[in-house]
């Protein structure tokens, strides 16, 4: 096993892209709604950028006591001290990445089928990705469908599961029963009143499982 468990929750992505109120902002509520892993990513911005936003992430999430992620950018990580990253397929292999961080730091991967789950569960990965599980209209989620049975095959791996793609407060309790320790639903929580009460909303679904 890990160094994830199995109880995670609602997993929150930090995206400058989504954000109507800043994503320290974000976060901050994110975890105060009891959020325990929150994953930074920014695509756009520079390494600067990167840097700086990071640490301020890593500052607010010890101080509520939930793990900051960084997605793709193992060399962020390590400038900021950061709990771990999450890898996609096109990023640095994870047998690398792991050599690089050693067993302290958390590594999560991206998958989009039973077989890449299978490679990063035999590969040792901490935790992984799954998904679309339903059709979505956010960019970085573009995927093809995976749908519910493929995330009940993939429940048959003794690896923690976090569930990305398409999923709202209305579908969420099926993708909870089908198996998956975490979910993450960007487009639902952003387009609420408030993100507080939006996760929280979430986090329940997971308590009544």
């Amino acid at each position: 096993m890990g160094l994830i468990e199995r109880d995670i929750g609602f997993y929150y992505i930090a995206d400058p892209m989504f954000s109507k109120n800043g994503i320290l902002k974000d976060v901050s509520m994110a975890c105060d709604a009891g959020v325990k892993i929150v994953q930074y990513r920014n695509k756009n911005g520079d390494a600067k950028t990167l840097y700086k936003e990071a640490l301020e992430l890593k500052n607010i999430c010890k101080s509520k006591g939930a793990l900051l992620i960084i997605n793709d950018r193992v060399d962020i990580l390590l400038a900021v001290d950061a709990d771990g990253v999450h890898l996609g397929q096109n990023d640095i292999p994870y047998p690398v990445a792991r050599k690089i961080l050693g067993k302290e730091k958390i590594i999560g991967v991206s998958t989009h089928s039973l077989q890449e789950a299978t490679i990063a569960y035999y590969g040792n990965a901490d935790y992984i990705g799954f998904g679309a599980i339903f059709k979505t209209s956010t960019k970085e989620d573009a995927l093809q469908e995976q749908g519910i049975q493929k995330l009940k095959d993939i429940r048959k791996l003794d690896i923690p599961i976090v569930a990305i793609g398409g999923i709202t407060i209305d579908n969420a309790i099926d993708v909870i029963e089908a198996g998956a320790d975490g979910l993450c639903s960007i487009s639902d929580v952003q387009k609420g009143d408030s993100i507080f009460s939006s996760i929280l909303s979430f986090q329940m679904l997971f308590n009544k499982n």
